[in-house]
Formats: structure tokens, sequence, C-alpha cells
């Protein structure tokens, strides 16, 4: 027999545990967007205990909408073999472009990072880091609809050897960081340029701060690069580069 109570107790002692599990890591990536769905998925196969916190429903980040919810997206060449290591289907465009399908690209980065170990927390809000000694070691984590409705709720801490920043046009955590230390300036992004946004975003994509790596358009905001829209190669190679750098120290 089916019972009510059963459905509830196996959702509450599987989380939970999960969740008690996760509490210290060796990479908390905020986040779920291309970029950290990339650096997540590398970091997890090679043996790292990864958490994703993302503060929305659903993970993949802008990559749903497509172009002006047209659901396609467009990457690079350089960034092929990424679209190959997640299994998604594309054709070319031109010399230079290969179109996806944004639906199936946002499910396949999602799936293949938990099939590699990547724990994702979903409607997790982080509002702030912890900082001891001139390093960040952690984060300071909520429920989303906490923050939403301002209920004053205290937050709890997860611990982590390295912080990654992958929270898109926002920057949150860079922004908290910077508030917190005078470690740096956040610029705000520029205007539009595709060619020097793809190029900027990888190449200063990194550790900004001891224990805190910044990537995606989080590094835009950041540095001031322009933006790209809907072309995701630098996404990918942005996260794939940050979770080299983490596995060449460890």
């Amino acid at each position: 027999m089916l019972r009510e109570l059963h459905v509830t107790r196996g959702i509450i002692e599987t989380y939970f545990r999960e969740l008690l599990e996760h509490t210290t890591v060796d990479v908390a990536i905020v986040g779920a967007g291309p970029s950290g769905l990339v650096a997540g998925y590398l970091l997890a196969k090679a043996g790292k205990k990864v958490a994703i916190f993302e503060r929305k429903l659903a993970p993949g980040g802008g990559i749903w909408g497509g172009g002006m919810l047209f659901n396609k997206v467009v990457v690079q060449r350089a960034a092929e073999h990424v679209l190959k290591e997640f299994e998604v289907d594309y054709e070319p465009y031109g010399e230079e472009y290969l179109v996806a399908d944004a639906v199936e690209l946002a499910s396949a980065l999602t799936v293949k990072a938990v099939k590699a170990g990547a724990k994702i927390f979903n409607a997790v809000h982080v509002e702030d880091v912890v900082i001891k000694d001139g390093r960040v070691g952690g984060v300071v984590v909520n429920w989303t609809p906490v923050d939403m409705v301002h209920l004053h709720v205290d937050p709890l801490v997860v611990e982590a050897s390295f912080v990654l920043d992958g929270t898109g046009h926002d920057a949150a955590v860079v922004k908290l960081v910077a508030r917190r230390t005078g470690c740096c300036e956040v610029k705000g992004m520029g205007a539009m340029w595709v060619d020097e946004a793809e190029k900027l975003v990888v190449e200063k994509s990194g550790e900004v701060y001891p224990g805190l790596f910044v990537m995606g358009m989080a590094t835009a905001e950041l540095y001031g690069l322009p933006r790209m829209g809907p072309i995701f190669g630098g996404m990918f190679l942005s996260g794939e580069k940050v979770a080299r750098e983490i596995l060449s120290r460890s």
C-alpha cells in the first residue's frame, strides 16, 4: 500500500542526508548557469566534492531563452569539444558557428554535471561568504523564498576550499567580497561586442581574491567587459579554465 507519510519521509530523509554531506565541500559553485555547470562537471568528474547553489528553481541560467525567446543558441567552433563532451546535438552555421537547441543544451549540462557527482541545491540563495585570515572559506546560504519576502531568518554556512562566482550579470559573490574587503572594483559590463567579449571573458576568468574565482558573465560584470548575447562558447571555456586552475592546485 502506498502511504503519503512514506512519500514525505522519503523526501525529507534523502534530502537532508545529502545536505549534511555537503556542509563541507571542496568547491562551492554559486550559480548553475553554463559556466557553473561546466566547471562543476569537470571538477566532480575529477573527484572533487562539488555543491552548486542555484537561487532559481531551474538550472541552466540564461540558456533556456536562447535569443529573444528563440530557443536556439550559438557556440563558436573553439568550444565544439564542450558540446561533444556533453553529447549535445548541433548543426554548423557558416564556417565559424554551431547552433544548438537551448532546451537540450541546458538539460544536458545539468544532467551530466549531476551524473558526474556535482550536487545541485536549487532555490538556495547565497547571501554572504565566510572570510577568515584573508581567504574566502565558504558560503552563507538561505532559501530563495526567504530572501524574496525579506523574512528575518538566519542563514546557515557551507565550508568550501574554493568558491566560484557563476552568478552571471549579477556577479553577486564578487560584489559581496568587494564590499567586505575592498579587493576590487566591480565596473559593470559594457555594450555588446561579441568577438572581444568571448575572448576576454575567458582570458580574465580566474581568482580575484584568495579562495574566490570568477567566471562567465560575472567576469564581464567585474572587469567592465563587453556583453555578448546568446553565444555561449566563452561561458563554457571560462568554466573549463577555472576548473583546470583549481585542479592544478589540489
